[in-house]
């Protein structure tokens, strides 16, 4: 997936190299918009360069949203507060010249939790179908994250990039995942315990099981202004 996106942006750029100096001679004449949003990965900017009647390159920024929630694995409940943030820079194709657009490249979204696992009963937990008291281990924590690094991004999206003013834009995407889980204990038992380490790992696994998606939902909606 990430060849096929990486590709499509190289042609895609390649063929707007070429034919942008034509198009300015047809009267087309390039515009910038910049824009402020909210969405599912946080609330950021964006600066949209139109650079032909079909095609635009986009660059973005959002932060500052939280989301707690957690999990119930064999007898241990994980409180897990997701920070979520994103940077990308892709490129809008505009099929009829107009608002309606899809969009192909490169995200950098950084959605991650730090983690603390609680017995549910008995102060026990179990990892692996293994008990271990807390009173031997201590408590649990660890991080989830559920995405990091440079993914590849799709979406669809409405713009009056065209026009000079301000006008509204919403965008809807998909970010590829790649999701991961690390535990310990606080006391490090794991270190010298190679049968406790094996089943914290058994319990990692398991969670990252639990938080994996194939796809991240990407949707935002803002306000932008065009010169």
């Amino acid at each position: 997936m990430k060849k096929i996106t990486c590709l499509f942006v190289g042609v895609a750029l390649a063929a707007a190299a070429s034919t942008s100096s034509a198009n300015t001679l047809a009267g087309f004449e390039p515009k910038v918009s910049v824009g402020a949003l909210a969405g599912l990965t946080g609330f950021g900017a964006d600066v949209s360069w139109r650079f032909h009647e079909n095609m635009a390159v986009t660059g973005r920024y959002t932060d500052g949203l939280s989301i707690g929630t957690d999990y119930d694995e064999d007898g241990v409940t994980y409180d897990a507060d997701f920070d979520l943030k994103a940077s990308s820079l892709k490129l809008d194709y505009f099929p009829f010249g107009g608002r309606f657009y899809l969009s192909a490249g490169v995200m950098m979204p950084n959605i991650e939790a730090n983690v603390v696992g609680t017995p549910q009963a008995g102060g026990v937990y179990e990892f692996n179908n293994q008990s271990y008291s807390a009173a031997e281990i201590g408590s649990v924590v660890g991080n989830a994250t559920l995405t990091d690094g440079t993914q590849p991004y799709v979406g669809i999206g409405w713009r009056s990039s065209h026009e000079a003013g301000f006008a509204t834009f919403s965008e809807l995407g998909v970010v590829a995942t790649d999701a991961s889980v690390s535990l310990s204990t606080t006391r490090n038992l794991e270190a010298l315990d190679p049968a406790l380490r094996a089943d914290l790992q058994a319990e990692e696994e398991s969670l990252r099981d639990d938080i994996d998606i194939p796809v991240f939902p990407v949707a935002v909606f803002g306000i932008t202004y065009t010169f």
